[in-house]
């Protein structure tokens, strides 16, 4: 079955998604009877192309490497068309919003979302601004227009976290939820347990891709502040906002408070927590010092993982890839494959 999609963003996870679909095309169409035709492409930076038969993906990953317009693509239909205009005349299924998170005022992505899911369109996304500040909104949207909101790349990338709740640990009760949701900080705690100081750990991270110029997304807890809203809010039913949940990051950790703990048995982790107390959920962000034999503690460099407490089950952790190009692409496939199933059902 056809599905038409348009992708608004075409960064790292915007290319990942098409070089999966091309690695993966014979595959999908067989086993799954998905056959996938992007139809348009809208990049603040890069450029914006429109045909309804179809983009061809190979040559839109040629230019995208090679650093130059995607509107150099030759026999399209329209050029130029900013991402609201894209959504409101592409006639896509789906659309894929990959564009730049902004978890402070969740925009322009939240108003990318609002705009396609008004359209009856189906929202497949991997950016947490709109998630983690609009969740309840933009779900009661999606159902009102008989869309759907798909947000399974916001939290672990493509490691299955909301899929694997709803579906394999489905009809367990959730008291707890605790994990390591940034890999930036993970890797810096690691590295300082063998002596070596914040600081220098940082420019590492910064020089390998871990950590952004400025890292106060990732070293100040808000990267996992944004995960922990959306875990409260979508597998927890709650209706918090990051505002609504105490946050403090790494950066007053110190080798003495790294040898402190390993004196102890613990570990330094970065942990997002989520717990249900007297019928309240409570959640938070910060540093605290695992027990060994707990499975988080073994969780090392720019992994991440998560523990859900259940009722049926006990203890359940799950642990993979925080972030990538490859990993975070199969997420938004994960998702339109579940769009997809659910059109065939």
């Amino acid at each position: 079955m056809e599905h038409k999609l348009a992708l608004i963003g075409f960064g790292t996870v915007g290319q990942g998604l098409c070089e999966i679909l091309l690695s993966k095309k014979e595959l999908l169409r067989k086993e799954y009877g998905f056959e996938p035709r992007v139809v348009a492409v809208s990049d603040m930076l890069k450029g914006s192309v429109y045909d309804p038969d179809g983009l061809e993906l190979e040559k839109l990953l040629e230019l995208a490497k090679a650093g130059r317009s995607l509107e150099e693509l030759d026999g399209v239909k329209e050029k130029g068309w900013d991402a609201l205009t894209t959504i409101a005349n592409c006639g896509a299924d789906t659309v894929c919003e990959l564009s730049y998170t902004d978890i402070k005022t969740g925009q322009p992505a939240t108003d990318h979302c609002r705009a396609a899911l008004g359209q009856g369109m189906n929202i497949v996304t991997s950016n947490k601004g709109p998630a983690a500040l609009f969740y309840r909104e933009l779900q009661e949207l999606a159902a009102k227009n008989h869309a759907r909101f798909m947000i399974e790349g916001t939290v672990m990338s493509g490691t299955p976290v909301l899929n694997l709740v709803r579906n394999t640990l489905a009809g367990n009760e959730i008291s707890a939820i605790r994990g390591i949701l940034n890999g930036t900080t993970n890797f810096i705690l690691s590295q300082m347990e063998t002596g070596r100081e914040y600081e220098e750990v940082l420019a590492e991270a910064q020089k390998l891709g871990y950590a952004e110029a400025d890292p106060t997304a990732d070293v100040e807890g808000l990267d996992a502040l944004a995960k922990v809203t959306i875990l409260a809010n979508v597998l927890m039913g709650e209706n918090l906002t990051p505002d609504d949940i105490p946050c403090r990051g790494i950066t007053r950790i110190t080798l003495d408070d790294i040898n402190q703990a390993r004196n102890e048995g613990k570990r330094w982790k970065l942990i997002g927590e989520i717990r249900r107390e007297g019928g309240k959920v409570h959640a938070e962000v910060a540093p605290m010092m695992i027990p060994l034999e707990h499975p988080l503690a073994g969780v090392m460099g720019a992994t991440n993982a998560l523990t859900f407490s259940c009722d049926l089950m006990g203890d359940v952790t799950i642990n993979g890839p925080g972030a990538g190009r490859i990993e975070t692409g199969y997420s938004i496939l994960t998702d339109l494959l579940e769009i997809h199933r659910g059109k065939e059902g």
